[in-house]
């Protein structure tokens, strides 16, 4: 009887196990699809590159640790981005004394050597986009990152906690506002 009791013990172990590497497994897949969009969302957000790789994997240890405990979620690239957009949000409120990151010096140290003309042109173009996309709302804001980041309205909802017609209406007026200065 007691042998019955080890065996029926023994294969509840395996059970957990094969369950646990299921799930690593998922996650793990999910990570090589979505980390790098989940990175660039957080740095939108205003995280220094460094911190926006940290909220990257933490959010994807809370997918797993979520999955783990059982928590049943439909749409885990969904989960991810809003567990992303509130982590990130965090971050940044916890460090918001430190002098936030500019995209501009990494991108100045990345961009590869061209005419002056055209890089005035472009700095001038880039500005510009820039100014518009600062002019826009916080919401209108996240709503576009997160489109951009190939999310659908659903998604962009529950990642923000709003409803598919407000991300539908934010996204309308930060693209007629784009739209505008590109016009100009």
């Amino acid at each position: 009887m007691a042998a019955f009791y080890m065996s029926e013990e023994l294969v509840g172990i395996l059970r957990r196990e094969r369950t646990a590497t299921a799930l690593q497994t998922q996650v793990a897949q999910l990570f090589e699809e979505s980390r790098e969009d989940v990175y660039r969302y957080l740095m939108t957000l205003g995280l220094t590159p460094a911190r926006a790789q940290d909220a990257t994997q933490e959010v994807f240890l809370r997918l797993y640790a979520a999955l783990k405990g059982g928590e049943e979620i439909g749409n885990p690239r969904g989960w991810v981005f809003r567990v992303a957009h509130n982590w990130g949000l965090k971050v940044r409120s916890l460090h918001a004394s430190e002098s936030p990151f500019d995209p501009d010096l990494e991108a100045k140290l990345a961009a590869p050597a061209t005419s002056a003309e055209s890089d005035l042109l472009e700095r001038e173009r880039m500005a510009s986009l820039h100014h518009a996309v600062e002019g826009l709302s916080d919401q209108q804001k996240r709503c576009l990152f997160l489109r951009l980041e190939g999310l659908r309205y659903p998604e962009i909802a529950a990642a923000m906690g709003i409803s598919a017609s407000a991300v539908s209406e934010f996204l309308r007026r930060a693209m007629a506002r784009l739209r505008k200065v590109r016009d100009e």
